[in-house]
């Protein structure tokens, strides 16, 4: 167990010391080779027509939200008020 604590101690200083120096430095996270906006993309799937995958999971993602937002309704609608 003691041995547990003091590698567990000392991995916790190396990350507060990672942490100290990376926000002393004040720079933003990025990629080794600045993501996607390095290459003017403003998000992953960037074209005008998506393909069929794609729209797949817009729907999805839509079909989500409505659910997500109609189970919110049914909270507010149900919430006793104090």
């Amino acid at each position: 167990m003691g041995m547990f604590l003091a590698v567990f101690g000392i991995m916790l200083v190396v990350v507060l010391a990672m942490s100290v120096g990376f926000i002393a430095q004040r720079k933003t996270i990025s990629g080794s080779c600045g993501g996607i906006s390095a290459l003017g993309m403003d998000k992953a799937c960037d074209c005008k027509d998506p393909c069929d995958e794609r729209k797949a999971k817009m729907a999805a993602e839509e079909k989500a939200a409505a659910k997500r937002a109609a189970k919110e309704k049914l909270w507010q609608d149900n919430r006793i008020d104090s």
